[in-house]
C-alpha cells in the first residue's frame, strides 16, 4: 500500500513541474490549434465541397467517433482497468453528447467549409470570453468584472478587424462561414459548464469519451441518411482523419491529467497558444496564398491573445485570493 501511494505522489509530482506543464499545455494547444487546417485539408483530400453539408457531418462523425473510442483506450491504458461512463449515466452521456459533438460540431464543420483558416482560428480565440459569459450568466459559477470585460472587449475587436475589408464588415462575414462558429463556441461554452456540472458525480473523462462516441454515431448515422458519403478515399484522407482523431483523444487527456493535478488557472493560461498555433499553421497549410494582409491577421491574432491572457489573469488573481481564504 505504501508502494502505491508512493508511486501516485510520484506521478503528481511529475504532472506538477513547471517544465512539464509548460511542454504538455503547450502540445494540447499545439494540437487544437492545428485542428482548422488540418479540417480543410481533410476537405480538399476526401474532395468535400463547402456545399456538401451532409458529407461534412459524416466526416465529422468519423473523427469523433474514432476520439471517443480512442480517449476511453487511452484512459483504460493509464487506469488499468476498463474505463466507461459509469452505469445510471446515460442521460447526461446523452445530453452532453447532443450538445458538445452534435451541436457544436455539426455548426463547427459546416462554419470551417465556409470560413478561411486562419480566421476561422482567430475566432476560435475567443473560445475563453463565450465560456466566462455563459459561466457568468447561464450557470452563474463566477461574477463578471471590469478585467473580464476589456479581456472580452479586446477579443471582438480582433474579431471585427480579422473581418473587415473595403466593403466594411458586413463583406467580410457569412451565417454559414463566422456565424456558425460563433454558435458553436456557444454550444462548446455551454457543454463546459454541463461537463462541470455533470463531473460532480461521473469521471469527466469517461463521460466526455462515451459523449464522443455517441455523439460521433448519431452524426455519422444522421449524414449517411441526408445523402452524406466519403467517395474520395486515400492514404492520405485517411491519415488526416486519424490524426484529428488522435489529436481529440491525445490532448483531451493530457489536458485532464494536468487539470486533476494542478490549478485550474495555472493550466488555462496556456489556451493563448491555441490561436497561436492556429493562424500559423493555417498560413503553412491552407492559406499560404490568401489574399487578406498578413499585418491584419497579425494584428487581431494580437488582440486575441491579449483578451485571453487578460481573462486568464483575473482567474489566476482570483484562484490566489481563494487559496488564501
Amino acid at each position: 500500500m505504501d508502494n502505491v501511494k508512493k508511486n501516485m505522489q510520484g506521478e503528481q509530482s511529475v504532472f506538477t513541474r513547471p517544465v512539464v506543464v509548460v511542454l504538455l499545455a503547450g502540445l494540447c494547444n499545439l494540437l487544437w490549434g492545428s485542428a482548422i487546417p488540418m479540417i480543410n485539408t481533410g476537405y480538399r483530400l476526401f474532395g468535400i465541397e463547402s456545399g456538401q453539408t451532409a458529407t461534412q457531418i459524416v466526416f465529422a462523425g468519423c473523427r469523433f467517433f474514432l476520439a471517443g473510442a480512442l480517449t476511453l483506450f487511452f484512459s483504460s491504458i493509464g487506469r488499468r482497468r476498463v474505463v466507461l461512463p459509469r452505469r445510471g449515466s446515460g442521460g447526461n452521456v446523452v445530453r452532453l453528447a447532443l450538445v458538445q459533438t452534435v451541436a457544436q460540431y455539426v455548426f463547427f464543420y459546416i462554419g470551417v467549409a465556409h470560413t478561411q483558416s486562419a480566421k476561422g482560428a482567430i475566432i476560435q480565440g475567443l473560445h475563453a470570453f463565450v465560456s466566462m459569459l455563459v459561466a457568468c450568466w447561464v450557470f452563474r459559477t463566477e461574477r463578471m468584472d471590469g478585467r473580464k470585460w476589456l479581456g472580452g472587449a479586446l477579443g471582438v475587436a480582433g474579431v471585427v478587424l480579422v473581418n473587415w475589408d473595403s466593403s466594411g464588415l458586413g463583406g467580410g462575414m457569412s451565417l454559414l462561414g463566422e456565424g456558425f462558429l460563433l454558435i458553436s463556441m456557444l454550444a462548446c461554452a455551454l457543454s463546459a459548464g454541463m461537463i462541470k456540472q455533470y463531473g460532480q458525480t461521473d469521471d469527466p473523462v469517461a463521460l466526455s469519451g462515451g459523449q464522443f462516441v455517441l455523439g460521433g454515431a448519431a452524426m455519422i448515422v444522421c449524414g449517411l441518411l441526408a445523402g452524406g458519403r466519403l467517395t474520395q478515399i486515400s492514404l492520405p484522407a485517411i491519415g488526416v482523419l486519424l490524426y484529428l482523431a488522435l489529436l481529440s483523444a491525445v490532448a483531451y487527456t493530457l489536458w485532464a491529467i494536468l487539470l486533476k493535478v494542478n490549478p485550474v488557472s495555472r493550466v488555462a493560461v496556456f489556451m493563448f497558444l491555441q490561436p497561436v498555433f492556429g493562424v500559423l499553421l493555417s498560413f503553412l497549410l491552407v492559406d499560404s496564398a490568401s489574399s487578406v494582409p498578413l499585418a491584419r491577421y497579425a494584428a487581431a491574432l494580437v488582440l486575441v491573445c491579449l483578451s485571453i491572457t487578460i481573462v486568464n489573469r483575473g482567474q489566476r488573481a482570483g484562484a490566489k485570493t481563494a487559496e488564501k481564504d
